[in-house]
């Protein structure tokens, strides 16, 4: 057994960290609702990289694609 992470398990972490990347689009390439992406950054992070990065995401409007498209429709406008 390798300690190199999984190429998808560290995509998927990437994308969950990448504060433009919403649970919408990770859901379109990976399949993942959003509590298995919460899930998934539970079981591999350290418990306090866990926590901060809640803490990042909770309530972050980037993060949510419906957010997202009426922020930029606010801005065009």
């Amino acid at each position: 057994m390798s300690n190199t992470p999984d190429p998808d398990i560290s995509y998927i972490i990437e994308m969950a960290w990448d504060d433009e990347t919403s649970f919408d689009a990770i859901r379109a390439q990976t399949g993942l609702l959003e509590k298995e992406v919460i899930a998934i950054m539970r079981r591999e992070m350290k418990p306090s990289s866990f926590r901060m990065w809640r803490k990042r995401v909770t309530g972050r409007k980037t993060k949510h694609a419906k957010n997202k498209e009426s922020k930029i429709k606010t801005l065009d406008n």
